[in-house]
């Protein structure tokens, strides 16, 4: 095949991402600069890219370590190669996967942040539940961290996702998992709040079934909740890089300190391996050290 239908196939395994893989927007959006920043590379270098080896490649990757990338950037675009040559293959147009060789660089596993429980607290309490838009600010942050759910997945709930009556949502995961988490009694009563009082002043009678509306009667958009969360951690003084995920990672670490086992964590949060959950227990075993440390007499 001609180099020159590479962008086509580009075009083409993005497609695949987005509709058969059900990547998520931000994960495709992702790849689509690292394959025009590889192509840059390919063009510039007089390389075709579907006659390369994975020396070549090795080439690449090593111009992007001595221009010194991040090895998480360096890591992903590794996987957006291996990803791509392994769709060529899959479709007959490369006998093997050059990429699939490829080391990828070791990445110091960071923690996770979380919010303090006063300032979680604090959060919590802060919207102003006399107004409408404090009775939908209320109810998301509640439910965020009644949950731990992504604010993605928050974002794309319906009314019809809620069981009040029983205490549980319906979420839509990633790779269209569908899971059921549990809501507790306080969320519940912020939820029902916003849906008798709050909700009814969003809604422009275009019969949007999405459960939180923003100001022109439709789904809240992406960016919304973290600007909502901003407003609040300014008014309260708190630190200004808390985002929505946060809220995810507090959940998940203050259920372990309670003594949540870590495969009930992994169900509620969604995660398909448990490895990934695991990173909480290197978080509450830090918090161990911290008061062992500044507890114990001989520490």
């Amino acid at each position: 095949m001609n180099s020159g239908a590479v962008p086509e196939l580009v075009d083409r395994f993005l497609e695949h991402l987005a509709v058969e893989r059900n990547v998520s927007p931000h994960t495709v959006r992702a790849y689509a600069t690292d394959m025009r920043q590889f192509l840059d590379w390919c063009e510039r270098s007089s390389m075709d890219p579907l006659q390369l080896k994975h020396r070549q490649l090795r080439g690449f990757l090593a111009e992007l370590d001595r221009a010194h990338y991040q090895r998480r950037t360096i890591a992903r675009k590794t996987s957006t190669l291996r990803s791509f040559y392994s769709y060529l293959q899959t479709q007959g147009l490369t006998e093997t996967n050059p990429a699939a060789i490829l080391g990828t660089p070791r990445l110091q596993r960071r923690l996770p942040e979380t919010v303090p429980a006063d300032l979680m607290t604090a959060l919590l309490d802060a919207p102003d539940e006399s107004e409408p838009q404090g009775l939908r600010d209320r109810a998301i942050l509640e439910l965020l961290y009644a949950t731990g759910i992504r604010v993605g997945e928050l974002e794309g709930l319906d009314i019809g996702d809620l069981d009040l009556a029983q205490g549980q949502v319906r979420v839509m995961g990633k790779g269209s998992k569908e899971r059921i988490v549990p809501v507790h009694r306080k969320a519940v009563s912020r939820l029902r709040m916003y849906l008798s009082a709050g909700r009814p002043h969003y809604e422009k009678g275009e019969g949007d079934e999405a459960l939180f509306l923003n100001r022109s009667g439709t789904r809240l958009q992406s960016g919304s909740v973290r600007r909502m969360l901003t407003r609040y951690l300014d008014q309260l003084g708190g630190d200004r890089g808390i985002h929505p995920h946060v809220l995810r990672h507090t959940f998940a670490t203050h259920l372990l300190e309670a003594g949540a086992d870590l495969r009930s964590v992994q169900e509620l949060l969604g995660h398909v391996a448990l490895s990934t959950t695991q990173i909480y227990t290197h978080l509450s075993m830090k918090r161990l050290r911290d008061v062992h440390t500044s507890a114990h007499p001989r520490a």
